[in-house]
């Protein structure tokens, strides 16, 4: 089964609103990192959702917007914001949702207590201090996808009416595919960027301790 990030899309007076799942719990991405339930919980605690950042790729020089809504489900980290009227950057991104151009969600944090498995080289994050979640182009977890909703629907219940359920891929194994489509296709140049991204972020992480991206 594959592990779908999901992002719903709906505009209103108050900015262009998204939601999704930034994290999804027990999943291994592209750079080998499993985020455990309950990792975000003290974050969160600590700076609420007013608190995090919403950046364009990672960017502190991007912000786009702000988030509204930040918490733990079953399923893992789920996110609502808007993305702010006038800012150009958040004008283009905006634009690139509604054409389907954008489609990924990632995180950014520190990481406070992991445990690494040495059976298949995963590095589960037990404890993370979250201080940004960004819309992206190439997220770690493959299968990211963005839906664009109708006015006056919530995030959370066209997550649930668009795109059914979303399923766990096994623990320790990476995906063998990342496509927008439903049915497994060979999408070698997007895979290819995805693991160049890992690679860029195990070299970041050498360089910058424990810092982390997924």
């Amino acid at each position: 089964m594959t592990a779908d990030l999901r992002i719903d899309v709906a505009r209103s007076a108050g900015g262009f609103r998204i939601g999704g799942h930034a994290s999804l719990f027990g999943v291994v991405d592209l750079g080998r990192d499993a985020v455990e339930p309950g990792a975000f919980t003290a974050a969160l605690a600590k700076r609420g959702a007013s608190g995090i950042r919403m950046l364009f790729q990672h960017d502190p020089a991007e912000p786009v917007g702000r988030w509204t809504e930040i918490r733990e489900d079953a399923t893992g980290l789920w996110v609502e914001g808007r993305l702010t009227a006038g800012v150009q950057k958040a004008d283009e991104l905006a634009a690139l949702i509604s054409s389907g151009a954008l489609d990924g969600l990632s995180i950014g944090f520190r990481t406070v207590r992991a445990a690494n498995d040495r059976r298949n080289g995963v590095r589960r994050i037990v404890e993370a201090d979250l201080w940004e979640v960004s819309i992206v182009t190439f997220p770690m977890l493959p299968g990211a996808r963005l839906k664009v909703l109708p006015d006056g629907k919530s995030a959370g219940g066209a997550l649930h009416e668009h795109s059914g359920s979303i399923g766990r891929r096994p623990e320790g194994r990476l995906p063998d595919r990342a496509s927008h489509g439903g049915s497994p296709r060979d999408d070698g140049g997007r895979i290819a960027a995805l693991r160049l991204a890992a690679g860029l972020r195990s070299a970041t992480r050498t360089l910058h301790g424990k810092e982390g991206r997924a």
